[in-house]
């Protein structure tokens, strides 16, 4: 007797949801992990206080320049400049995920990472990039790049613009740089090194 036409066909049919239903498993399985880490990164708390973003340079050495002056007064300055040698090697001071590296008008060569507490650090004047690509995941201590004057910064001695962005707005780096060297918090990692954004496009340099 010929099998049943309905039943023959549904075969093949069970045969191919089974393989879809699999591949699905396999893909959840693989990516479980980084799904886990960035879901860590989002919840995690913004940090108290930062190390340093440029080798070398201890925290006494920088001026609080949040606020100053731009451009006649047509703009005020949303960060801070971190002046050294050029070359100097520039360390994510977070452990992030890196959502920008190109270049734009005011910050010549710049590096984006997407850190704790949702919270966006922007990376300016880079005289060379460290090799870091999007997507990326960096730790605190990754080279980001290199001390520069690209962007604006072509005529003024190398330095760093480091600029922190929230969901509303910018906000100055200075205390958090300051506070790393504090008496309380000499010595403690950062917090993004011990917890596993919406932004607004930093616009100043």
């Amino acid at each position: 007797m010929a099998a049943h036409p309905r039943r023959r066909n549904r075969v093949p049919s069970v045969v191919v949801t089974l393989a879809f239903l699999g591949a699905i498993g396999w893909v959840v399985y693989e990516m479980a992990p980084q799904w886990r880490r960035y879901w860590a990164l989002m919840s995690a708390p913004a940090p108290t206080h930062l190390p340093m973003p440029v080798q070398g340079v201890a925290p006494r050495a920088v001026a609080n320049t949040w606020g100053a002056a731009r451009d006649a007064g047509a703009r005020t300055h949303q960060g801070v400049d971190i002046f050294a040698r050029r070359g100097t090697p520039i360390l994510s001071p977070v452990e992030g995920i890196v959502i920008g590296v190109g270049q734009d008008r005011l910050g010549g060569n710049v590096v984006r990472v997407l850190g704790p507490g949702r919270q966006v650090h922007y990376f300016a004047h880079l005289d060379a990039f460290g090799g870091v690509k999007p997507h990326d995941w960096v730790s605190p201590g990754a080279i980001l790049g290199y001390v520069g004057t690209t962007g604006n910064a072509r005529g003024t001695p190398p330095h760093l613009h480091y600029g922190i962005y929230t969901a509303s707005g910018a906000i100055n780096p200075y205390p958090l740089l300051a506070a790393e060297a504090s008496p309380r918090t000499r010595g403690r990692a950062p917090e993004s090194a011990r917890a596993p954004g919406t932004r607004s496009r930093p616009a100043t340099t």
